[in-house]
């Protein structure tokens, strides 16, 4: 599993994770200070969006791509605080061996 932030993201960033989200709503989430980006296998990313949004008040997405490996990309949004806190409780889980599930 890979995790990246984005702090204080440009706005042709969030215009291409808009452009490419999985989901079919067309709003753009409220409050976008932060972009967490976690890519891994599906079972991996199905988990850490439910351990995300269960941690903080975030918004998770996935986002489209053609990946010969079958990863999977989700982009967390939020205010940078929140961003950052559900980052850190998936490395948590993650890095213990906890089933993130």
């Amino acid at each position: 599993m890979e995790i990246r932030i984005i702090k204080s993201p440009s706005q042709g960033t969030i215009d291409i994770l808009m452009r490419r989200k999985g989901s079919g709503k067309t709003e753009k989430p409220e409050c976008i200070d932060a972009i967490g980006l976690v890519q891994g296998r599906m079972i991996e990313m199905v988990c850490a969006a439910d351990v995300a949004e269960k941690a903080v008040g975030v918004t998770v997405e996935d986002i489209r791509g053609s990946c010969p490996q079958n990863m999977i990309l989700l982009a967390i949004f939020g205010d940078t605080a929140s961003v950052e806190s559900a980052l850190r409780e998936i490395k948590r889980k993650a890095e213990e061996g906890i089933d993130i599930c």
